[in-house]
């Protein structure tokens, strides 16, 4: 890939995925904004980047606002004169049960994740038409927003929603040359860190650069943050032109496509439906083979 003519903003990209992403874009020639709420981390990842031959700054500001969303592609275009593609990996965690999950909670993890998705790609889209050059929307979506996952209520909404927006967007923006896919990775990272099935694995590569084993890598696709970022290169590239409104899946060895929601099985009743007719024909009809919900949970 070589996206010496390209540059990209990344969100969150002060450590674990969004660093990653940043690292492999630059790589590949792309310039590169850096996005984090910690200075020290941002500033951080900038060094890495230049230090291995790369062009990147750095843009300290919590994503969710307009004006956050406007400094970040006024960085791009100030120092490097254009905008091609905005990451949007930003994101925060306030797991909790619905019982027990306060509206700050809730709100905190919309306001990072959908609004600062939404605000972010609004932002990036006005300088794409502008520039007349087409462009590349990359959000990260996530299984729980694919499948639903306990505890998640907040974070599974505004994942399910970044994935409603992506098909929107993927619409709204063809005339323009613009593409917008969502991400949706499987990794070792801090939130993955605490599910105890996994935790000693990472631990074992973190110490010992012990790598996953197969039964991770294949059998639950998860693997390093690193192994995510050639799916977001490839989808920054020209390489992915005719890639719009899908939502893919990474981690480890495996690559997938995710599925969108579609009808999977209906029934008809002549002069409509009563409560009554759908009691007796649901056994039998449409709820014969019900979907199944949430995250499968790991098998090593």
């Amino acid at each position: 890939m070589d996206l010496s003519d390209k540059v990209a903003v990344v969100t969150g990209s002060g450590r674990g995925l969004g660093l990653s992403y940043a690292q492999s874009l630059a790589a590949a020639g792309a310039a590169v904004v850096i996005n984090d709420v910690d200075a020290e981390a941002a500033d951080a990842a900038v060094k890495q980047i230049t230090a291995a031959g790369g062009r990147a700054v750095a843009e300290v500001v919590p994503v969710g606002t307009t004006s956050a969303a406007e400094a970040l592609v006024a960085r791009a275009v100030d120092s490097f004169g254009r905008l091609d593609a905005m990451v949007t990996n930003a994101g925060v965690l306030r797991d909790k049960v619905l019982w027990k999950m306060t509206d700050e909670d809730f709100d905190t993890v919309v306001q990072v994740h959908l609004r600062g998705t939404f605000t972010c790609v609004r932002a990036a889209v006005a300088r794409m038409r502008e520039q007349g050059e087409g462009g590349r929307i990359i959000v990260a979506g996530s299984p729980a927003g694919q499948r639903g996952n306990f505890g998640q209520t907040n974070y599974a909404a505004a994942k399910a929603g970044i994935a409603a927006m992506v098909r929107t967007w993927a619409m709204e923006l063809a005339r323009a040359g613009i593409t917008a896919n969502a991400v949706i990775p499987v990794a070792a990272t801090a939130m993955t860190k605490t599910v105890p099935v996994f935790a000693p694995h990472i631990e074992a590569l973190e110490q010992n650069g012990t790598a996953f084993p197969d039964s991770l890598r294949k059998g639950e696709g998860f693997g390093t943050v690193e192994d995510v970022a050639g799916l977001v290169t490839f989808l920054a590239s020209n390489a992915s032109a005719d890639v719009n409104g899908q939502c893919i899946g990474i981690g480890g060895d495996k690559l997938a496509l995710w599925s969108h929601p579609q009808e999977v099985s209906v029934a008809y009743a002549d002069g409509g439906w009563s409560a009554d007719t759908i009691a007796a024909a649901w056994p039998v009809t449409v709820g014969r083979t019900p979907e199944t919900f949430g995250i499968p949970a790991p098998r090593l």
